[in-house]
């Protein structure tokens, strides 16, 4: 049984905080921290990580659970679990909006608490796979210092950024797309201007611009077909 290590509880009922710590202890589960409002969970966070948030709807202070998700969510990639007295339509779509994954309904029971993390961190890890590599197919490692984003649209030497102008960029993109093959002058021109009058010269102004700023990049022409990359 796959559950998250520790879990923040968001919970402004006393009771029902060391009920949820007794569920989580039972199923040994660390708790990172209980707590009432909005501050305190945020200041929280910032020192204490945990795997998962059981967040309560209705907090005290001026900001409810839903805000405070908010908030989280711009920061964090945690997944929120949330906690309600209250089902009804309005309360619902506004959760929805924040793509939670999970929702419990007050009261409820141990078995309800544990069928609900069990699904929504094996949803979390599933995401975060995903997403994980999702980022290492658009990362392409073009030589031991060099690597292209195709996500970010850029080049990169020993981790360090290359500014590009938008021209050089629409290049490099191409190339990195086709990589180890030969690129031809066509479709570099109708890719970057858009058109197939460019002067060839302003075609090799625009490569040894790249040349100049990525010396090592190992960029290279096919006489009268074209250019193309190479990598490891």
């Amino acid at each position: 049984m796959i559950l998250p290590k520790n879990i923040m509880i968001v919970e402004d009922e006393a009771i029902t905080q060391r009920y949820l710590k007794d569920i989580l202890t039972q199923y040994e589960v660390s708790v990172a921290g209980c707590f009432d409002n909005a501050t305190d969970v945020k200041e929280a966070l910032v020192a204490t990580p945990c795997d998962m948030i059981l967040m309560d709807i209705n907090i005290k202070g001026t900001a409810d659970g839903i805000q405070l998700a908010r908030d989280i969510l711009d920061t964090y990639r945690v997944p929120i679990v949330f906690i309600t007295a209250y089902s009804d339509e309005e309360t619902l779509e506004e959760v929805l909006e924040l793509s939670p994954y999970g929702f419990i309904t007050k009261p409820f029971s141990s078995k309800d608490i544990q069928i609900t993390l069990r699904i929504a961190y094996k949803r979390f890890l599933t995401h975060e796979t995903q997403i994980s590599k999702k980022s290492m197919d658009e990362h392409v490692i073009i030589t031991e210092y060099y690597s292209y984003s195709l996500e970010t649209l850029t080049l990169y030497y020993k981790h360090e950024e290359i500014k590009l102008n938008v021209k050089q960029n629409k290049f490099l993109k191409i190339l990195v797309k086709n990589l180890n093959h030969t690129v031809p002058f066509e479709m570099i021109f109708s890719t970057i201007w858009e058109t197939n009058t460019v002067a060839d010269s302003t075609l090799r102004t625009l490569v040894y611009s790249i040349r100049k700023l990525a010396p090592e990049l190992p960029l290279h022409s096919y006489s009268k077909k074209g250019y193309y990359l190479t990598s490891i």
